[in-house]
């Protein structure tokens, strides 16, 4: 008989193909269950002694150990003494070296940053020691419109395609619209920039118009293909703005520039963010009654520009008193994302409550992204997302051990080439530098 040929027939490949698919599926459907830690969901109450399991990426049951059933054929991981959380969730940030708009317009609604993000960055990698595992990416804010957001995991991936996170699934939504007004959006004036603030508000007036002008085009032809407008990019995102699917992320810091993108919501109807308020305290009550969200920065060390001067830890308290829903994001490298959770021990700090400080960095940012239903807390059904810590998540002391997202673990500080990550100076900290070089040591 000849062996060597026998190895290599179809036959046999098909067979091992076979055997190999029960093996390979059964390892896949193995239950995981974490015990002995707090777990703290942060939609329910913390948990002392908790329980935790994962299955095919997803949450399948979370409680006490005097509660929660641990499957025979699960792997169970010891936690004991440590705390777990839900991955935090940045609704701002500029990881992914990506890019929006050019100078030949102020506005450019049909730019995707997505075309542009590399999913490869180790800004991912940093992103994660942090702690962060879903991030909207944003182009940057020297536009009107500066382009379209994408919302992501920051999981290992070759393409940007599988680490989206889809908000509207029918209809291939994955991200928002980035506008700005105050200074950054006005430039310099001239050419295609506004120049002064009510230019600014004309301009963005006036395209979404057109957006109007070009739907009714749109109904008016009634399926016709003859009948139908030439397509335009620009005009199918503000559709899907004006029409609910896309939100707008807002850039803006003076009180009279919050209330003008008020303003301008109200008027289109469209869904939006606001995104800083660094005078969110002074229009506290405005912001609450018109029930847009914010999403809001803090800042440990002064400088930055003019119109941000007025930014304090305040504005959390002072949002949550008047009763406005809001988050924290980074908008790193503003915030290295590795800092991520210190933004609400400076809430704390200023009078914030810890359950809002909580939400903030969590569920409250996931709302703001329509991706509430499947991240932000710790319930059954939702993504297995989250972050082990060695202790409370607003202690300075305090460190991520290990990051999961979709049941599998994305980064662990005991391995020494993710532990770089975590550590490193100012060669991981830059957004322009792509490589880690010697950052050995460190705690």
């Amino acid at each position: 008989m000849n062996h060597h040929r026998f190895l290599n027939s179809p036959l046999l490949i098909v067979l091992f193909l076979v055997l190999a698919l029960p093996i390979r599926s059964a390892a896949q459907d193995q239950p995981v269950a974490f015990t002995g830690a707090e777990i703290i969901p942060v939609t329910g109450d913390p948990v002392s002694d908790g329980v935790l399991i994962i299955r095919n990426g997803k949450i399948t049951d979370i409680g006490p150990a005097s509660s929660v059933n641990i499957p025979r054929n699960a792997e169970t991981i010891d936690v004991t003494g440590q705390v777990i959380m839900p991955g935090l969730v940045d609704s701002h940030s500029h990881i992914g070296e990506g890019d929006g708009g050019d100078r030949s317009s102020a506005l450019h609604p049909d730019v995707r940053i997505m075309d542009t993000i590399n999913p490869t960055s180790d800004s991912f990698k940093r992103a994660l020691s942090g702690g962060v595992t879903t991030v909207n990416i944003m182009p940057g804010s020297g536009h009107l419109m500066s382009g379209q957001t994408v919302y992501v995991k920051t999981k290992s991936a070759n393409t940007i395609e599988d680490m989206l996170v889809y908000s509207d699934e029918e209809n291939n939504i994955y991200g928002g619209l980035k506008m700005a007004n105050g200074t950054n959006s006005i430039r310099s004036g001239g050419g295609a920039f506004p120049g002064t603030r009510a230019r600014s508000a004309a301009l963005v007036r006036n395209l979404y118009i057109q957006a109007l002008e070009y739907r009714a085009k749109v109904e008016a032809a009634d399926g016709n293909e003859d009948e139908m407008p030439p397509r335009d990019l620009d005009m199918e995102t503000l559709l899907e703005v004006l029409d609910g699917k896309r939100i707008v992320h807002n850039h803006t810091h003076r009180h009279d520039d919050i209330l003008t993108s008020i303003r301008l919501a109200d008027e289109f109807g469209y869904r939006m963010v606001l995104h800083h308020v660094s005078e969110g305290g002074e229009v506290a009550n405005e912001i609450a009654e018109s029930g847009y969200p914010a999403s809001i920065i803090v800042l440990d060390s002064p400088g930055g520009k003019h119109e941000a001067v007025n930014i304090d830890y305040e504005v959390g308290r002072e949002l949550e008193e008047a009763g406005a829903d809001f988050a924290y994001h980074t908008d790193d490298p503003i915030t290295d994302s590795r800092l991520f959770l210190r933004s609400g021990g400076f809430g704390i700090r200023a009078g914030m409550s810890r359950q809002k400080a909580l939400e903030a960095l969590t569920i409250a940012n996931a709302r703001m992204m329509d991706l509430d239903h499947r991240v932000g807390s710790l319930e059954k059904g939702k993504d297995a997302d989250f972050i082990i810590l060695n202790g409370d998540p607003f202690s300075v002391y305090t460190q991520v051990q290990q990051t999961w997202i979709d049941g599998q673990k994305e980064w662990d500080r005991s391995n020494p080439d993710d532990k770089k990550y975590g550590v490193g100076g100012e060669d991981v900290f830059s957004g322009s530098n792509n490589h880690v070089h010697d950052l050995s040591g460190g705690n």
